[in-house]
């Protein structure tokens, strides 16, 4: 099947590692370039080239949370690759712990990364973006329930996928897209952190995994290339929606 990804041109927050990473994967693989947005020089610099170099990938140092962020990175798109066709939001997961031990400076922190700079880089890809153009949210199954032990995220997340819904209705006029991902366990550093939290990570892990229907953890690979497909052109009908990438393991419809 033909995604249509050919000299298209995404930006990816949060892209030199993890499922940021892996989406750009599947996007150059099928003929996309990609700018990766980034907090380490070093790490980017190696992303870039494992996607094949500067002829496919570009990197810029930058943070979610830097309000000059958004604008950059969508200059880079242009100045390196000529075009800006959509934008990959990777919100990384905040502090964990439970909600009564969470200090105010760990909510303001989340708040400034995890929602307004997520939504201050799709409001700046909105401006810029015409039609066919698309602006995705890496966000969590803690959208829709509850994950024990990571309460900011839980905070956060339904108002962001809120916020990305309503801009779906306003951005729909102009052909332009908005959708969310929700990834459960999927087997990247963040989420062997988390297992690794407690006093047995083999034996957490083992009961995430007897929770899902499929009985594993998702790969990298298999979030990326659900993530590819809804950027493309080949998702040219699908706006405001949620996507759950999970293995089955919520609950609800």
């Amino acid at each position: 099947m033909d995604l249509g990804l050919q000299q298209r041109v995404y930006v990816l927050t949060g892209a030199s590692r993890g499922l940021g990473l892996a989406a750009a994967r599947e996007l150059v693989a099928d003929g996309a370039r990609v700018v990766l947005g980034g907090r380490s020089k070093e790490t980017l610099d190696a992303a870039v080239a494992g996607l094949g170099g500067p002829g496919h990938a570009h990197g810029v140092v930058a943070d979610n949370a830097d309000p000059t962020a958004p604008g950059r990175l969508i200059a880079a798109a242009k100045e390196r690759f000529g075009r800006f066709d959509g934008v990959l939001i990777s919100v990384g997961g905040p502090t964990a712990g439970p909600v009564l031990t969470a200090e105010d400076e760990s909510w303001r922190d989340a708040f400034e990364s995890v929602f307004l700079g997520a939504l201050r880089i799709a409001r700046t890809a909105a401006g810029e973006l015409d039609a066919g153009g698309v602006i995705g949210f890496v966000l969590s199954t803690s959208v829709r329930q509850p994950i024990p032990g990571l309460g900011i995220s839980n905070g956060l997340r339904p108002g962001l996928a809120m916020a990305a819904k309503s801009l779906a209705d306003e951005l729909g006029p102009r052909g332009i897209r908005v959708l969310g991902l929700l990834p459960a366990r999927i087997d990247t550093d963040r989420v062997r952190e988390l297992d690794a939290a407690g006093s047995d990570p083999e034996g957490a892990r083992r009961q995430f995994e007897a929770a899902i229907p499929l009985g594993r953890y998702g790969t990298p690979e298999e979030f990326g290339k659900v993530a590819a497909f809804l950027l493309s052109p080949a998702a040219s009908y699908l706006t405001g929606s949620m996507i759950a990438v999970d293995g089955g393991a919520l609950r609800n419809l």
